[in-house]
């Protein structure tokens, strides 16, 4: 049995083998700040949108690959101000792009989200809104899904010869969000200054992924900046806010271009956040002796300056001619198995919020388990199903993936990647968290069955998967 084993993977390395060729790129940046109020995604309480602090942004960037007039591969990305790909939003998109590109592959087109906590709400039905003095999440979906529609075609058609090269630096943004008590129980943002604090859960990536793209003329054009930790540092207030990447553009169009446009792509850290579990007071004397800046301000600079890092790099290794390969599948993920005593949890939660609309997204919360353990018992339930994403450009990997996803698993995906550099993307979908093993049996929220579908083996599944197809764009050293 082991001949065509072997056989087959000699196969699969060596059409895997291909050149580089010439890319071209087009970009396009998109105001999708809503021009009334809405309800804001996020938190468990409504909350109705009171003014704009910053705009909202989605950013579309096009690369295709090509041998003279021959198309190699293509891709369309889109980084969107939101706290989630919600269901439905891509394939909206999508059927707007419709016949009007039609020398673009569908498929290869996806979006991911920053996780900013003060953006629109776009699903109806996730909580009891008031029906008039605001604009409905439906309405505002169609809006928005336009207008990411329309930026994705002035990025295709905008597409012109270009270079691109990639960097690495390192930015110390993520801070994890779970410190762990001698009851061996975690809690999101638990106090650390408890006599039972034992540590924080998990490790974290403080790695800063960058892409740069200029045009024929060397004029810096578009730039992709992939941080291991989503946009929290705002948090729950009532305003719309675009959190730390609205200082992180502002500084860099500042230096480089007011045109320059900017991709902003979370890397794997469904346990971690911006803020600090321990050393505020350290961390509130530097700001005031830096000139008394806001802790957005103090992300943006660490942000800007790893940019600026990798840039210092990058720029001696700028590639007119690259690989670009875009692979897409939809692979299956074991559901996280809900056990009778959680079932019973979630139907007691569940019936104490039910008649309460203030109390909707807490009853939907627990809800959900309770329907989802009724299929898993009489075998209705549906295979989950992720739309994969993975890439080849240059020596660079890239992997998406729709969850919150806990952060070792993105490291296990770098750690065995076949590329010198490799990004990860989560968020471009809504599937909710993906905890580890260890997270799992601290529990808490982000790990407790309500808070995702999908459990540690599944979450292994998925790295295995990525692995995989990552490895077959790559020939077998």
């Amino acid at each position: 049995m082991r001949v065509p084993l072997l056989l087959s993977l000699v196969f699969v390395f060596t059409i895997a083998s291909v050149h580089a060729a010439q890319l071209h790129v087009g970009a396009a940046t998109i105001d999708i700040t809503p021009d009334q109020p809405v309800a804001l995604d996020g938190q468990r309480n409504v909350r109705i949108s009171k003014k704009v602090d910053t705009h909202l942004f989605a950013t579309a960037l096009a690369i295709e690959s090509r041998e003279g007039d021959r198309v190699v591969d293509q891709a369309v990305f889109v980084s969107c101000d939101l706290v989630a790909i919600r269901q439905g939003i891509l394939a909206k998109v999508r059927e707007k792009i419709g016949t009007r590109l039609p020398g673009v592959d569908l498929k290869k087109v996806f979006l991911n989200a920053t996780h900013t906590h003060t953006a629109p709400v776009t699903v109806e039905g996730r909580y009891a809104l008031p029906e008039t003095g605001i604009m409905q999440p439906a309405a505002y979906a169609d809006w928005m899904t336009i207008r990411i529609a329309d930026g994705i075609i002035e990025a295709w058609q905008k597409r012109q010869l270009a270079k691109v090269a990639w960097g690495q630096s390192q930015a110390v943004i993520a801070q994890n969000r779970r410190p762990y008590y001698a009851d061996g129980t975690a809690v999101m943002y638990g106090k650390p200054d408890s006599p039972n604090f034992r540590g924080i859960e998990s490790y974290e990536d403080h790695n800063l992924e960058v892409l740069y793209f200029w045009d024929a003329t060397d004029k810096l054009m578009a730039t992709i900046v992939n941080v291991p930790c989503p946009s929290q540092e705002v948090g729950g207030n009532s305003n719309i806010h675009a959190d730390f990447w609205d200082p992180v553009r502002t500084r860099l169009r500042d230096k480089h271009g007011q045109d320059l446009h900017i991709l902003a792509w979370t890397g794997a850290g469904g346990d971690v956040t911006s803020r600090l579990a321990y050393g505020r007071d350290a961390d509130d004397r530097m700001r005031k002796l830096r000139g008394n800046i806001s802790r957005l301000d103090e992300m943006a600079r660490r942000i800007v300056n790893a940019w600026e890092e990798a840039l210092d790099g990058a720029k001696h290794d700028i590639r007119a001619e690259a690989v670009l390969q875009h692979q897409v599948q939809d692979i299956e993920l074991p559901y996280r198995k809900i056990t009778i005593l959680e079932k019973a949890a979630a139907m007691t939660e569940a019936a104490k919020f039910k008649d309460d609309p203030k109390q909707q997204w807490n009853y939907l919360w627990n809800q959900r388990v309770v329907d989802r353990f009724t299929a898993q018992q009489n075998g209705s339930l549906e295979p989950f199903v992720m739309e994969l994403h993975t890439l080849r450009l240059g020596d660079v990997a890239i992997a998406s993936n729709e969850f919150e996803l806990y952060t070792d698993f993105g490291v296990q995906m770098k750690a065995r990647s076949p590329a010198v550099q490799t990004f990860i993307i989560q968020l471009a979908g809504s599937a909710g968290y993906l905890p580890t093993e260890r997270a799992m049996k601290h529990g808490g929220y982000g790990a407790v069955i309500q808070s995702g579908q999908i459990g540690p083996d599944g979450g292994q599944l998925l790295v295995e998967k990525t692995v995989e197809s990552l490895l077959t764009m790559w020939e077998k050293k």
